[in-house]
């Protein structure tokens, strides 16, 4: 999370998430381009970018290997 790499990475995604929801947005219209309320639209297509910066941040890997729920006291019996 603290490299450059990282960042460049998780801004892509976040580009392209802005982008694919607001050709959602606009394509679920239907109407014309000069017609949309552009303010909501972009409002949606910001918000889903916020929600995939918040989900690079929540995939970097925090502390020991393994996720939360795997622990010595939820393992499976051999």
């Amino acid at each position: 999370m603290w490299t450059k790499q990282f960042w460049q990475d998780a801004i892509e995604r976040a580009t392209k998430t802005f982008a694919q929801t607001l050709a959602a947005v606009l394509g679920a219209g239907a109407v014309d381009v000069l017609a949309v309320d552009w303010k909501a639209a972009l409002a949606v297509s910001g918000g889903a970018a916020l929600v995939s910066v918040l989900t690079s941040l929540g995939s970097e890997p925090f502390g020991g290997g393994g996720t939360a729920s795997l622990t010595k006291a939820v393992e499976p019996a051999p």
